[in-house]
């Protein structure tokens, strides 16, 4: 027993080193793979100044991606000039013992212009803070209130492809956000602006395209959805505790063309936090002169966007509320969101509520298409 104690660190990493060659391996027998491998620089925004102190170096990290260029099988490979859809891993370490360091896992697409000159990249996923916020160990890390948290990055960059034999240069900027959607408080957040370089290795000699143009046209009429979202967030007052809340959503929507649809909305939020903050407020802090019976219901219209790419599409809307008597929080918000559709009627939802900078709620929900 203390001998496979002893070693037992030798032998995972002998697995993992077998089960990489393994996946070259797969890859190097599937067209159209690449890996690569970033290292970045930058500094972290300060957005804010609760996270003032803790911008007190640049960040550095390292991104490590698995590409898959599309073919063309598909209609939106061939309207999107067959991008890269994979997966991503990064590390990065903000040089500062009190905010820690964050690693993430995230599905990307890369979008290329120019020639294939240009790349865009756009990631979602999830990241895992090394030293959240805590009321007696690290009460001063008022960035991030929880472990594990959405995160976004957008990277864009000049890609050079197979400059000398199947390797690749690239080089560009990246946008990195890590918000916990104020599911726990606090949650200032990070964002993080960069200057990445890496190498690409191309699995095959040449990509395979497929350049059939034999799809069928979307529907240009009007169409009409109903979404119910939900999920739990907690107000900025330290310690009041998770509470759900519900969103209904109601919108018509007009194809544009076959890239997406523009968006005309109504949204009704039921927020438990809120309705517990109010009162708590008014009675608690008269010289902020908030009524305690104040309304906790708010009522939004908005206009948006839906872009389509294939059962995964991506949304963005802003929206004023016409009816909110906290209004602490502002006329306007936003929101960013995922939709996965199920059937061409039945979609899944994931999105982002915030009033510009601040994150109100992480939102997951289902929503039905007329």
């Amino acid at each position: 027993m203390r001998y496979f104690k002893k070693y037992r660190c030798f032998l995972r990493l002998g697995m993992l080193k077998y089960l990489f060659v393994f996946f070259l391996f797969k890859g190097n027998a599937q067209e159209n793979w690449s890996v690569s491998t970033h290292y970045y620089q930058g500094a972290i925004l300060p957005h804010s100044k609760s996270i003032s102190h803790l911008i007190t170096n640049k960040p550095t990290g390292f991104l490590i991606s698995f590409n898959h260029r599309t073919t063309g099988e598909k209609e939106w490979h061939y309207t999107y000039r067959f991008p890269d859809v994979g997966f991503s891993l990064h590390s990065q370490n903000n040089h500062n013992e009190i905010l820690g360091d964050l690693y993430g896992l995230y599905g990307h697409y890369n979008f290329y212009f120019l020639n294939r000159r240009l790349q865009l990249r756009i990631a979602q996923g999830v990241a895992y803070a090394t030293n959240p916020y805590d009321k007696e160990t690290n009460y001063r890390n008022m960035a991030y209130g929880s472990k594990f948290m959405p995160s976004t990055y957008f990277m864009v960059s000049y890609d050079q492809r197979r400059i000398w034999n199947n390797i690749g240069v690239n080089a560009g900027f990246t946008f990195m956000h890590h918000s916990n959607a104020t599911i726990k408080a606090p949650n200032t957040s990070t964002n993080t602006v960069a200057f990445n370089v890496g190498l690409t290795y191309h699995f095959s000699d040449e990509d395979v395209e497929n350049r059939s143009n034999s799809f069928i046209n979307h529907p240009q009429r009007m169409r009409y959805n109903l979404l119910f979202r939900t999920g739990v967030n907690e107000s900025h007052i330290i310690g009041m505790g998770q509470k759900p809340f519900y969103h209904i959503t109601g919108i018509v929507e007009k194809p544009l063309n076959d890239f997406g649809a523009a968006q005309l909305g109504v949204d009704v939020f039921l927020s438990n936090s809120l309705k517990e903050l109010i009162p708590f407020l008014g009675t608690s802090f008269p010289e902020a002169n908030i009524n305690k019976d104040a309304d906790w219901k708010r009522v939004g219209v908005f206009v948006g966007y839906e872009w389509y790419l294939n059962k995964l599409t991506a949304e963005a809307n802003i929206g004023y509320y016409v009816h909110d008597e906290y209004k602490e929080s502002g006329s306007l918000y936003q929101r960013l969101g995922l939709r996965y559709y199920v059937t061409p009627n039945v979609f899944g939802v994931m999105s982002l509520k915030t009033h510009f900078a601040k994150a109100e709620a992480f939102e997951l929900g289902l929503g039905y298409k007329l």
